[in-house]
């Protein structure tokens, strides 16, 4: 395995950051809604980990080591651990398992269904990002990790409309993701400096 101390570094943080945050809930440190906080967090922590996954490849470009790209697989595999975990927290601190006012929250809240497609589109992505599936789609498979833009862009939506009465949070990681978004297009990468080749 390559780089195997940085792979652990990020396995140690992805874990320590919702074992931290559930901490604060039980000893009551979340005040005054512990499950909305928790969940929000989580949210929010998986956009950062998408956002950190998309940077890997400029990052590579930038500085020529191999390392940036090797972990990015694991990257996004916690940006949909991050995920799974808003959404548990969602049907269990929100509806409390009521899968009857799911129905009704999805009338009424048409960013959870915004949310929803990403979770979707994030699930195709966990599924496929293995050695099997890159072999068995060949060309096909880059173009369907393309859907990480789709995700991207849903992902931001979800937050802006939950966001909408305080934009400034929101316009960071909006601005971050379209800078990241810029520097995938093929003639801005081209022109990126390569300091660690210098």
């Amino acid at each position: 395995m390559r780089y195997p101390w940085f792979r652990f570094g990020i396995f140690i943080a992805g874990c320590l950051f919702p074992a931290w945050w559930l901490y604060q809930a039980l000893a009551g440190q979340l005040d005054p809604d512990p499950g909305k906080i928790l969940m929000d967090r989580l949210g929010l922590g998986a956009l950062v980990f998408l956002l950190i996954t998309l940077s890997m490849t400029p990052l590579q470009r930038l500085s020529g080591w191999s390392g940036w790209v090797v972990v990015r697989r694991q990257l996004g595999l916690w940006c949909f651990a991050y995920i799974v975990l808003h959404l548990v927290a969602y049907l269990v601190f929100i509806l409390g398992l009521d899968w009857g006012q799911f129905g009704v929250e999805l009338r009424k809240r048409p960013y959870i269904i915004v949310g929803a497609l990403g979770f979707v589109g994030l699930l195709v992505l966990a599924v496929t990002s293995n050695r099997y599936s890159q072999r068995r789609l060949g060309a096909r498979w880059k173009k369907l990790h393309k859907l990480v833009y789709v995700v991207l862009g849903l992902g931001l939506l979800h937050f802006l409309w939950i966001v909408r009465s305080d934009l400034r949070e929101w316009a960071i990681y909006a601005a971050v993701g379209g800078v990241l978004m810029v520097l995938r297009v093929p003639g801005v990468m081209r022109r990126l400096p390569r300091w660690g080749r210098g």
